[in-house]
């Protein structure tokens, strides 16, 4: 009778790890890359949605942009003039 117990308790445990390796959620911000055995299948998302264990496997993508600040920098153009950049632009000094 205890091994009867053990071997349901080692089944549910083993289907509790399958079907959480399953389910997969991705947020509204979010796509999910699915690779089959390695080769890109497609982009899923968002939502909910199934994958096939050990065979399917899924990166997460954030679509949110990310901004940093780029320090000013200073360069000699051709005519040997010296300018600074600002936000992108270069504007000769003075």
């Amino acid at each position: 009778m205890p091994t009867i117990i053990i071997v349901l308790v080692a089944i549910v445990v083993l289907a509790l790890v399958l079907l959480s390796s399953t389910i997969k959620i991705v947020q509204e911000y979010e796509r999910g890359d699915i690779f089959r055995l390695g080769r890109l299948v497609g982009a899923r998302g968002p939502g909910l949605f199934f994958l096939i264990p050990g065979v399917e496997r899924m990166r997460k993508v954030d679509l949110r942009i990310v901004t940093s600040e780029v320090p000013a920098q200073e360069a000699i153009t051709r005519d040997n003039v010296n300018s600074n950049s600002q936000r992108g632009r270069i504007s000769p000094s003075r």
